[in-house]
């Protein structure tokens, strides 16, 4: 028997999370099956624990889109008892059992080692957010940061705390985002160069083009800032956009594509190649300054998960939690 955060839904429609120990004959089907250890809490998590379930089609269902542990049994000859690995995406955690229990069974395809220099509670430090993060920044390189300051919208949440962390240590200038002022210092304690008020870029304009500001971006908003960043952008800089918060909508013109070669680059973490999982695994382990990832770390438990849910919809988190599944 384990421990396990359990989501059940009513007749009428109506959900509702607490901790219960379920034998391990339940777990979905898998290859490999890990003792967890840690765990962290995403929009996606506190949509799970929501009222209406968000992304959940089965229950009863154990929500956590990733997770780190060890290898307990494996049917697969790359993982062995023993092993310590992370899994970040594949629909863990909404439509298969997720971090938020004690024991996990899944796909040997989902799992990546974890790299050196890395521990399992470092790794869910960094969780989804951060490898999405990681993903991003990647993909701005590969295209080619310009010079002047990168822009990082939702600067203080997981994706954007991150971000600023990985792009500091890499020498670049930040400009991090921010409507919550109170964030600015630890902003600033991750390697942020200056603090963009939220406003500023939330103020709307009929123009689709302004001054060249920003040598590239990490988008963590979408919607309205998205667009208004895009006519801000350098020529030939990119954006890399990973949220939704702002909504999906895109009120933009192409005139930043077509007069300043602006390049919108949309970064998926859930689906991602082998290749791509541990090569950003591994600028993690590299990149990532150990002593700032932990002043983003807010520990947690798994009964603290409804409440903690309900505040990551209500977009009042900062920095990182992380949930020990075992306390």
């Amino acid at each position: 028997m384990f421990n396990a955060l359990i989501v059940e839904k009513d007749d009428e429609g109506v959900t509702s999370a607490g901790v219960q120990q379920i034998d391990e004959s339940r777990l979905p089907d898998g290859d490999v099956t890990v003792a967890v250890e840690y765990s962290t809490v995403n929009y996606k998590d506190g949509l799970c624990l929501g009222k209406g379930g968000g992304l959940v089609r089965n229950y009863p269902h154990v929500p956590g889109i990733d997770f780190a542990g060890t290898v307990e049994s494996s049917d697969d000859p790359r993982y062995a008892p023993g092993d310590k690995v992370v899994l970040t995406g594949w629909r863990v955690g909404e439509a298969h059992w997720g971090g938020y229990a004690q024991k996990a069974r899944v796909k040997a395809d989902w799992l990546v080692p974890l790299p050196n220099g890395l521990d399992t509670r470092q790794a869910m430090a960094v969780g989804t957010a951060g490898f999405t993060a990681m993903l991003s920044v990647m993909a701005l390189q590969d295209h080619g940061i310009k010079d002047g300051p990168v822009l990082v919208t939702g600067a203080a949440g997981g994706v954007g705390s991150v971000a600023t962390a990985i792009l500091a240590n890499l020498g670049y200038e930040v400009a991090a985002v921010t409507g919550r002022p109170e964030t600015s210092d630890y902003l600033k304690d991750l390697g942020a160069n200056q603090i963009v008020a939220r406003e500023e870029l939330n103020e709307t304009t009929k123009r689709p083009l302004e001054a060249e500001t920003w040598g590239g971006c990490v988008d963590a908003v979408g919607g309205a800032m998205l667009a208004r960043v895009l006519g801000q952008m350098k020529y030939g800089a990119s954006v890399a956009a990973v949220g939704l918060a702002g909504g999906a909508g895109l009120p933009a013109t192409v005139v930043p594509f077509l007069l300043r070669g602006v390049n919108l680059l949309g970064i998926d973490s859930v689906m991602q190649p082998y290749e791509n999982r541990l090569r950003a695994w591994s600028q993690i382990a590299t990149n990532l300054p150990m002593e700032k990832l932990e002043s983003m770390i807010r520990p947690a438990v798994l009964s603290d998960l409804p409440a903690l849910g309900r505040e990551i919809l209500s977009g009042q988190i900062k920095g990182r939690i992380v949930v020990d599944v075992n306390n």
